[in-house]
């Protein structure tokens, strides 16, 4: 089969790689219909993720079919269409049994394109199948499902769960990115007064409008003052970092109020300053988190019922073996306008209810 396979730093190519195979009897091996391409993987590319090993498949995020499984899989069988999740479970550990999955210590948590092979390839192998894969409604597309397989519980469970966004609040989410935009979707579920999107591209600031934002502020004009004015000079009850790099990460805590929170989703390569001298005294909470997924099955239900706008984040769609080309335009999203890429997007036939 061919995968997208990782070299060292700036180097990667679509290439032909050995087929996967069960190696043990909790494996599934999936094959890939719809993948998209991560942020958290220009990240590995740029050589910010030294424990990704020349010679590894990215990808963590899929839509598929099961063609084979191993004799402890319960909960799937071959010809079952399923989601593939970015964290693998192994159900056992202390961290597993408290659903925090993306700390898993038997084996699971993020190694999808991480430790082990990933899902942007023909076929993947799937670890801890039971808890890791997702049996999908035919009510959603494939293009819609593989942004659950990350994005969309990443915002949810690290920036708008872990920063409590509760209703009348003043949200502000820097970087309206995939993960961004996802997060002002799911912020607006707990009904805040406001959202406030920040980024540089006005493209992207558009697209956070249309996912409900209530205001938009280009980073480079003081979007600090523009909370400042809308909040009686309060500061932001919520303020979610979305992009990863120092200064986003210090004018997210210039934001904030007094006892607010501070919800850092981003991917960081580099040092961020914590000024203590100016927060030690704010009752602010600031939290990290790699998502652990458990929100998946609530987001797969609403977006069967039509509450998630999923398929508004894609921009542009490829077939498989058109993955460097993927790359490029995801990479370049500032020219390209670029939010979701997705390969592949296989159709599927839905299951007729007949009444008897």
């Amino acid at each position: 089969m061919k995968g997208f396979v990782f070299h060292g730093p700036g180097q990667s190519a679509w290439e032909e790689i050995p087929d996967p195979a069960l190696e043990e009897p909790t494996d599934a091996v999936v094959r890939v219909d719809a993948v998209t391409i991560c942020g958290t993987d220009l990240h590995i590319l740029k050589g910010d993720v030294p424990e990704v090993r020349p010679g590894t498949v990215l990808g963590h995020e899929a839509v598929g079919e099961i063609v084979e499984v191993g004799s402890d899989v319960r909960t799937v069988r071959p010809g079952d269409r399923v989601l593939v999740s970015c964290i693998n479970a192994c159900g056992r550990c202390r961290y597993c049994r408290e659903s925090a999955y993306g700390q898993c210590r038997g084996g699971g948590g993020w190694i999808l394109g991480h430790l082990i092979d990933g899902t942007q390839a023909e076929y993947v192998r799937v670890p801890y199948a039971d808890l890791s894969v997702h049996v999908l409604p035919s009510a959603v597309e494939s293009r819609d499902a593989v942004l659950l397989a990350d994005i969309f519980p990443t915002s949810y469970e690290v920036g708008v769960l872990n920063g409590h966004v509760r209703p009348g609040d003043t949200v502000a989410v820097v970087g309206a990115g995939p993960i961004g935009l996802a997060a002002v979707a799911t912020a607006r579920l707990f009904a805040p007064e406001r959202i406030v999107a920040v980024d540089l591209a006005a493209s992207r600031l558009d697209a956070a409008k249309q996912l409900g934002a209530d205001a938009v502020a280009d980073a480079r004009e003081e979007p600090e003052q523009l909370i400042a004015d809308l909040t009686d000079g309060l500061g932001a009850d919520v303020v979610i970092e979305a992009v990863g790099v120092p200064e986003s990460f210090e004018m997210c805590t210039r934001m904030v109020r007094p006892g607010g929170h501070v919800a850092n989703v981003g991917v960081h390569g580099k040092p961020a300053t914590l000024h203590l001298e100016d927060l030690w005294i704010k009752n602010v909470t600031i939290t990290t988190g790699l998502v652990d997924t458990h929100s998946t099955p609530t987001l797969l239900r609403m977006a069967a019922a039509g509450r998630l706008p999923t398929g508004q984040l894609v921009t542009h769609t490829f077939p498989l073996d058109r993955m460097e080309e993927a790359y490029d335009i995801f990479a370049r999203a500032a020219d390209t306008g670029a939010l979701k890429v997705v390969l592949g997007e296989r159709s599927h036939e839905e299951v007729a209810v007949r009444a008897v």
